[in-house]
């Protein structure tokens, strides 16, 4: 399966750079996980929870970056195994363009699974997997910037317990 789109987030590119690299925001990013630990430099463990169709599989596995050329792109990729439901593994391409204040991330995955979960169908995995990906840009999006309408009350304090939009880019600020 191979995916492309782009999001606009309000933010410099720098912090969006910084936020790729920051174990909180992408655990905080990636839907499903549970445990988020180590640095850029020797990669990310992560367990991840997930339900394809009928398989509910708890994944462990690797994420690492790689082709780091900052702050215009990486390469992120990892692999995951899931017991008896079997493996996923893929990676994004990213890229980051400066928009005026906003950047532009621009991001291209793969992904590939076996085992079960490559028994349900080409069309569930595709589908999966583009909803899990378009999951993560988004969530990555609200937590890395701000829309613009939300830019003038961007400095009221949050509710006890709840991150607000643009928590990652107002903690760098």
């Amino acid at each position: 399966m191979n995916l492309s789109d782009q999001k606009r987030i309000s933010a410099d590119r720098e912090t969006v750079f910084q936020a790729l690299l920051d174990p909180e925001v992408l655990k905080a990013c990636v839907p499903g996980c549970e445990e988020m630990s180590g640095t850029p430099e020797t990669g990310f463990e992560a367990t991840v929870t997930q339900k394809v169709g009928p398989v509910k599989a708890t994944f462990k596995g690797l994420v690492e970056l790689s082709d780091i050329n900052a702050p215009d792109s990486m390469t992120i990729s990892g692999e995951g195994k899931g017991g008896a439901a079997g493996f996923a593994k893929g990676g994004a391409k990213v890229r980051l363009e400066a928009d005026g204040g906003a950047t532009i991330l621009h991001y291209e995955v793969e992904a590939k699974v076996g085992g079960k979960l490559a028994q349900l169908g080409s069309r569930v995995i595709d589908g999966f997997a583009k909803k899990m990906a378009d999951q993560f840009f988004s969530n990555f999006q609200e937590a890395v910037g701000q829309p613009e309408e939300e830019l003038e009350s961007a400095n009221d304090a949050p509710v006890e317990g709840e991150k607000k939009k643009g928590w990652f880019r107002r903690l760098v600020s």
